[in-house]
Formats: C-alpha cells, sequence, structure tokens
C-alpha cells in the first residue's frame, strides 16, 4: 500500500505541503484570497500594510522535523506528473524524466535536513488589537472585512529533496550518465538496487517545502482573530 505520512505528519502540524515550482514563500508575509481566484501575494510583509507599537515573535518548532522516513508514494504516472513542477523550483523543469524512465511502479518523495520557523500566535494578537494601516487604504479595508486575507504563519525548509523511483526495468550506468549530466550536478543520482533510483537534491541551502497559514478576521476594521486554514486546505 502505497504511503502518505509525510502530508498527514505536515497536516498535524498544521502545514500544508507545497508542490509547485514557487518557492518564494516567506513568514509574515500577506497573501490575498478572493473566491474564485488563486490565491495571489498581496504583501511581502505584514508590516508593509500594518504597523503597530507591539512586536511580532518567532520561534522554531522543535516537535516538526521532517526526514525521509515521512514520504508521500505516488503510483509510477502519478508521481511522474508531480515531478516536473517540483522540479522546476530548482531550475530543472527541463529534464524530462520520463523520456529516460518510460514505465515503473512508484515514485516517492522526501526530504530531510528540516528546520521550520513559526509566528508566536499571541503576540499576532495583540500587534494587530492595536495596528493601524501604515497609510489610508481603501483595498485593504475591503479586503480585510471580507476574510480575504492570509498570513504565513510557519514556515518549514528543508536542504534535501529526494525522489525514489521504482522502476520496472533494470537500471543502467548509462541511464545514470544521462541523469548526471542533465541535471549538472544538482541532483546526485543513486542506484539502490537493480530497479530502484534515487536522487538527492545538492543541499546547499534550505528551500521551503511548507507552510502554514492563517485568515485574519476584521469586523469593520477591527481585529477580532484568526484561524489555522491550512490543517485541511491545499491552498499553496
Amino acid at each position: 500500500m502505497l504511503q502518505s505520512n509525510l502530508s498527514k505528519n505536515l497536516r498535524e502540524h498544521g502545514y500544508d505541503l507545497l508542490g509547485g515550482p514557487i518557492r518564494s514563500y516567506k513568514l509574515l508575509q500577506l497573501w490575498l484570497k478572493v473566491p474564485a481566484n488563486p490565491i495571489e501575494l498581496y504583501y511581502a510583509h505584514i508590516n508593509h500594510a500594518f504597523e503597530s507599537k507591539k512586536s511580532l515573535e518567532v520561534s522554531e518548532n522543535s516537535a516538526l522535523k521532517v526526514s525521509s522516513r515521512y514520504k508521500n508514494e505516488y503510483m509510477f504516472n502519478m508521481g511522474m506528473s508531480l515531478l516536473e513542477p517540483l522540479l522546476s523550483a530548482f531550475g530543472l523543469g527541463n529534464l524530462s524524466l520520463e523520456t529516460l524512465i518510460t514505465s515503473g511502479k512508484s515514485i516517492s518523495i522526501s526530504y530531510e535536513g528540516s528546520e521550520s520557523e513559526e509566528l508566536v500566535m499571541g503576540s499576532l494578537e495583540n500587534y494587530l488589537h492595536q495596528a493601524d494601516y501604515l497609510h489610508p487604504n481603501p483595498s485593504l479595508f475591503s479586503h480585510a472585512n471580507k476574510d480575504q486575507i492570509l498570513l504565513i504563519s510557519g514556515v518549514l525548509w528543508a536542504k534535501n529533496l529526494v525522489i525514489t523511483i521504482e522502476t520496472d526495468i533494470e537500471i543502467s550506468p548509462s541511464l545514470i550518465l544521462k541523469l548526471d549530466k542533465k541535471t549538472d550536478g544538482k541532483l546526485n543520482t543513486f542506484k539502490k538496487n537493480d530497479k530502484v533510483l534515487k536522487l538527492v537534491s545538492e543541499g546547499k541551502m534550505p528551500f521551503p517545502i511548507a507552510v502554514k497559514a492563517n485568515r485574519l478576521h476584521f469586523d469593520k476594521g477591527h481585529f477580532k482573530g484568526s484561524n489555522l486554514v491550512t490543517d485541511n486546505r491545499s491552498l499553496f
């Protein structure tokens, strides 16, 4: 049976696993989610929209650690469909793995070397209860009172992407050479056994793999609270 304990583990901590090529998510960004529209970046930092005498506090979630034992497994063609946008984040969008490995049994995706940063939610309450807009801003007032603003309240980073491909053919040395050449050192290729291939990113810089977001609630301009939205929805 295929596993998806990576997504399950992240959901339990309130995080949405990222699958696309966008990896520019940062703590305290404001995102806009208007009904029937895709989510879009609104402000690069909450301080670009609000000002407050109270400061925001950031901490690490020591209970959240991701390693290669947490993975999402997919049937072969489904996994290949996910890999192209994922590899685009590493500048490998034109790798075309499906032309080198045309059939197989399964593909798994996991990560290693994780670290996190999270907003202390009590400090957000204090910050927004005493906050004003940075300048007159009818657009912000309108979106805020319609509960359309999401705050990135946590970011999980990893140093390594790990892809494991179980093929239905024997892996030849020439295939590994072709992969090494096409990935230009950005992925290290290993042969686990005759039919299982493992690709690991170089791990020089950590990159976002999951985000936590809270919807901000306002009533006629007054902050009323927030609620976590990434524990059961795929918004990012």
